[in-house]
């Protein structure tokens, strides 16, 4: 028995960082990026490396060097790892039984690391979606709107790794989520309100990113998070403001007004610029954000720093715009929305 799970990089278009902050947000996911995870019965349970990913054979000291500068030191298999037991545990505590048998797994992705487009919850989404599926565990005991907070709790309990949930819902219910994070409402059901939207609904979208960072985007949050919880007037004003873009953001989409979509998508990233500051942005997100404004793009952060989304009507203008990016050290793709769930 062989079980596999793809799961696409997930893209954050309006509200972003709410979903950490009681706040709302829209994302979608895009096929151009992937991770799978496969599984398959064995009489031992192993987790393989990723050969790329989870290097320990090195070509020479300078080798080891790059790989670290360009990939950091973090790789799938502490996901992987992080996954299994916790899902063993949540089981455990739910009363959810859990036959007698051994895997193997594996992963493979494509998605650039760590510059916000949920790279590392793919991993654990696909991991958790094949443990579902080889221990028989369906959604009558993990209910489809608890599974992302499962999720979640792999990297932020298991790891301490500072997330949310956005990526997580993205990647569970597929296609494009608008998120409702209202906190009455998750103390009363432990989940926000999650509604899918059609992804024809979408204009063009483009993306541009950094080659690589060593830096991992869950930090970008801390000092914002550390003001939010202490009643920071300024940061608690931010995020609402930021669900506000994406309560309009979602009237755009649904009566076709880009003008305006594109616009709220500026005025998210200028938001989030006053209240991060320079610094944190840093420079190569700030000059990525300028080179699609001198073409009159609209961009924002598609999470945390290292990557950028926006809209587009002149499919000719495109090579002019990847010309200017790349000259500049950074990739630059159409990408495409996709409404599969795995």
């Amino acid at each position: 028995m062989i079980i596999s799970h793809k799961t696409y990089s997930r893209i954050g278009l309006l509200g972003n960082p709410s979903d950490g902050f009681g706040g709302k947000t829209i994302a979608v996911q895009v096929r151009d990026f992937w991770t799978s995870v496969t599984f398959w019965e064995s009489p031992r349970l192993e987790i393989m490396r990723h050969p790329v990913f989870d290097p320990f054979v090195f070509d020479s000291l300078e080798d080891l060097r790059n790989i670290a500068h360009e990939d950091g030191y973090y790789g799938g298999t502490r996901l992987l790892y992080a996954s299994c037991k916790h899902f063993y545990d949540y089981c455990q505590n739910s009363n959810i039984p859990l036959r007698k048998a051994n895997f193997t797994l594996q992963y493979d992705t494509n998605i650039p690391r760590q510059v916000g487009l949920g790279g590392s919850s793919a991993i654990v989404v696909s991991t958790l979606k094949c443990l579902m599926d080889f221990y028989g565990v369906g959604e009558e005991q993990i209910p489809k709107p608890v599974q992302p907070q499962l999720a979640l709790a792999v990297e932020r309990d298991e790891l301490e790794i500072q997330a949310g949930l956005q990526d997580r819902v993205a990647q569970i219910y597929g296609g494009m989520v608008y998120m409702d994070f209202d906190p009455e409402h998750m103390r009363e059901h432990a989940h926000g309100r999650y509604e899918k939207l059609p992804v024809s609904l979408l204009p063009p979208l483009y993306l541009a990113y950094i080659p690589y960072s060593t830096v991992a985007s869950g930090r970008a949050h801390n000092l914002v998070r550390y003001r939010y919880n202490e009643g920071d007037a300024e940061v608690i004003a931010a995020m609402k403001q930021f669900a506000e873009f994406a309560e309009a953001g979602r009237e755009a989409l649904e009566t076709g007004d880009f003008n305006t979509l594109g616009e709220l998508m500026d005025q998210n990233f200028d938001l989030r610029r006053r209240i991060y500051g320079d610094e944190v942005i840093g420079k190569r997100n700030l000059e990525m954000v300028e080179i699609a404004r001198s073409f009159a793009l609209p961009a924002k952060f598609t999470g945390s720093g290292g990557a950028i989304v926006g809209i587009f009507e002149d499919e000719d203008q495109l090579p002019e715009v990847e010309k200017a990016f790349k000259e500049r050290g950074y990739y630059f793709r159409r990408v495409e929305p996709t409404e599969e769930k795995q």
